[in-house]
């Protein structure tokens, strides 16, 4: 099948005869692909702290196995991407990752010493880490040539991942937590498989920046002080989840909720994403984005400051999922907010400099934040989840300040006085 460039993509170099013709199927390969790279994390992220504590790790040793990584994390995904952008071909270099994560996940399955167990999870995250920003480069490029609806492809990530949170709930709860290294592995392979079918569509027209790119490109909107308080309420709002993902398995575990129970939750959380993504442009399409960014740090306060009441005034598993169906304030619509606004602000040469200095500082302010989990927990137990409502606190105040500094504010502002002067 034959297709003509799309309108909004002549500022890219022409398609050779080859990239004009869509690949069989394209979507669907793409769906299964990106449903695969979504499903180790949907085991990752509620087990993997459950493992460690199984284990016999304290909570300061999770928090570094589990924010060590993050860092790596940081730095392979972008550089590795942009590697691979330089290669005849993307799916190659995915499929190699994807073995190289699976071999790396099998150190797991020895015996768990400390130092050991973090030189596998070092190693395994600079494998595993490029996983995504590498699909969604190939994904975004049938979007560019051949009109492919993003949203109906990546939906299906958060549908795995959702499914990988119930499933693994069951596992556990049947075969106990040793069962997630199997799962682990087994996900990962499940991603060179799917590279099997994947369609092979050659380099992108326009390789990914290199990290060491993307201060220096993005340095002129750094002067924009919108931009800049922006970015940071954006990033101390998700970064106040770092507590959650780190001990929140664990806590319902100490709480008497099983396994099941805990898979369902993670699901739930997600299921409020993909609610709020579907509804944003209908529900806050005429609210601004410094508005929405400030509602959701306001939602993220109130989140983490009833976690830790839930258990002690009796609200059970029935309020435990009104928190987490919180995260689709918390979360996604801080995410859109902050995607928004990277539209509005910056100029459209510059926007994947501004992309990665948003992941950036999301990414590392989340690290450094869970590293502060393990202390945290040790100190409050229960209670350490309300220390997150003072991160988003932080994010709520700088949201009120990009409030007033918003560009459609100023000009509201510059017109009220050019009639207060014509009045005079």
């Amino acid at each position: 099948m034959s297709l003509q460039t799309p309108a909004y993509d002549q500022n890219l170099p022409p398609l050779s005869p080859e990239q004009r013709v869509k690949p069989r199927h394209f979507e669907l390969r793409m769906s299964l692909l990106i449903a695969a790279v979504f499903t180790p994390n949907g085991f990752y992220l509620p087990y993997f702290p459950l493992w460690l504590r199984e284990s016999g790790f304290g909570p300061e040793q999770i928090a570094v196995l589990i924010a060590a990584p993050m860092f790596v994390r940081v730095v392979a995904g972008p550089t590795v991407s942009a590697l691979a952008d330089r290669a005849p071909d993307r799916v190659p270099v995915l499929m190699l990752l994807a073995l190289l994560a699976t071999g790396s996940a099998c150190g797991y399955f020895l015996p768990p010493i400390y130092p050991l167990v973090l030189g596998i999870s070092l190693v395994f995250s600079l494998f595993w880490g490029p996983h995504s920003p590498l699909t969604d480069s190939l994904t975004l490029s049938g979007v560019r040539r051949y009109g492919s609806e993003y949203p109906k492809m990546r939906v299906w990530g958060s549908v795995s991942f959702l499914s990988a949170n119930i499933v693994g709930g069951w596992v556990v709860n049947r075969s106990g937590v040793e069962a997630f290294p199997w799962l682990l592995v087994a996900a990962l392979f499940s991603i060179f498989i799917m590279c099997i079918v994947a369609p092979r569509l050659g380099p992108p027209r326009r390789p990914a920046l290199d990290p060491v790119e993307v201060l220096p490109r993005a340095a002129p909107v750094f002067r924009n002080p919108y931009f800049v308080l922006f970015l940071l309420s954006s990033a101390l709002t998700q970064a106040s989840h770092a507590q959650l993902y780190t001990f929140a398995s664990i806590y319902w575990e100490k709480a008497g909720i099983g396994g099941t129970a805990i898979g369902f939750l993670w699901a739930f959380s997600v299921m409020a994403e993909v609610a709020m993504f579907a509804v944003f442009r209908r529900v806050f399409g005429r609210v601004s984005s410094p508005v929405v960014l400030a509602m959701g740090a306001i939602m993220a306060m109130v989140r983490w400051g009833l976690f830790p009441l839930v258990d002690p005034l009796g609200l059970g598993l029935g309020g435990f999922f009104f928190v987490q169906g919180l995260h689709a304030f918390s979360f996604s619509a801080v995410f859109l907010a902050t995607q928004r606004m990277l539209a509005e602000t910056v100029p459209e040469p510059r926007i994947g400099a501004a992309q990665g200095a948003a992941y950036f500082a999301n990414n590392t302010l989340l690290a450094l934040l869970t590293l502060a989990a393990g202390p945290l927990y040790r100190a409050f137990g229960p209670g350490s989840f309300a220390t997150m409502a003072g991160i988003s606190a932080a994010g709520f105040i700088l949201a009120v300040a990009c409030i007033k500094l918003a560009p459609e504010r100023r000009l509201r502002r510059q017109d009220d006085g050019a009639v207060m002067d014509k009045a005079g």
